[in-house]
């Protein structure tokens, strides 16, 4: 066997090692949900701050991903508050509000932290730690609403589940169409591989299972549309953005939690982006 093709059954065999445990979780409970994304929380904080490390910098990791898990834990309460039926506008507003408390008590937290911790470059060092929070573990937390927002304030794992299903699917259409007919590639400096070609595959397959989706749920057709293409650009971003940190310590995987796929990052890039602007979008068309 080639090594190519021992690559493939890896990357296979773990991918649907991932899949099962993903969409068990989700399938099981809304703590199982919230495991899953706890963990999502401290895997990616972890990696990114490994990567601020190997760049020269200090950042806060514990403090930092201390942080990262008292928003998802916020988040979580929120979340499991609202098991029936429920106005959008109220999971809005405590959403917001929960939110806003939390931003408050983390900007003095990190500054005293670092005044103790008495480091050289206390800014890059405060800047980094900061950087973790909102880049791996807000995303995240808000992760908690999209489903909740689809599904008009009422918890369906199978709304969850079509979501993820829309996010994974426009990975495998994008590389399917640019190994096949990929040619004009879209950042050379960032991500040689990534083509137009594959771009367009990528979304056009993620609004057409969103759509499918939708139809199977009996939900808005143009609304599950609508979030697919959001996901699809904006998780490209996502890619892109973790590449471009990837780049700048040389470094080729975020980390090696999932032979064949790389790191808690690689892995879910793309939701690290996608999340905040998929949650403007429903709070903008709902």
């Amino acid at each position: 066997m080639s090594v190519n093709m021992k690559n493939l059954v890896t990357r296979t065999l773990s991918g649907a090692v991932l899949a099962l445990v993903f969409f068990g979780a989700i399938y099981c409970s809304k703590w199982g949900f919230g495991a899953l994304l706890l963990a999502i929380v401290v895997g990616c904080q972890y990696e990114f701050y490994r990567m601020c490390r190997k760049a020269g910098n200090e950042p806060q990791r514990f403090a930092g991903i201390a942080l990262g898990v008292s928003l998802a834990v916020t988040a979580f309460v929120i979340f499991m508050q609202f098991g029936g039926e429920t106005a959008v506008d109220a999971l809005v507003g405590k959403t917001v509000y929960a939110l806003g408390l939390y931003m408050l008590l983390l900007v003095p937290t990190i500054f005293i932290c670092e005044m103790v911790r008495n480091l050289p470059n206390p800014m890059m060092n405060i800047a980094t730690t900061f950087m973790g929070v909102i880049y791996a573990a807000l995303p995240i937390a808000l992760l908690f609403f999209v489903p909740l927002l689809l599904g008009g304030g009422v918890w369906n794992p199978w709304v969850m589940l079509g979501y993820v299903l829309v996010v994974w699917s426009n990975d495998v259409f994008a590389f399917l169409v640019g190994c096949s007919i990929g040619r004009h590639r879209m950042c050379e400096r960032i991500s040689p591989k990534k083509s137009w070609e594959g771009f367009v595959g990528g979304v056009l397959g993620a609004v057409a299972v969103g759509v499918g989706v939708g139809w199977l749920l009996g939900a808005d057709l143009w609304l599950w549309g609508g979030v697919s293409a959001v996901v699809a650009v904006t998780g490209v971003a996502g890619d892109f953005v973790e590449s471009m940190f990837k780049r700048s310590v040389d470094v080729k995987d975020s980390g090696a939690m999932l032979p064949g796929h790389g790191g808690w990052l690689d892995r879910f890039d793309a939701l690290l982006i996608s999340t905040p602007f998929v949650f403007v979008y429903l709070l903008v068309v709902m």
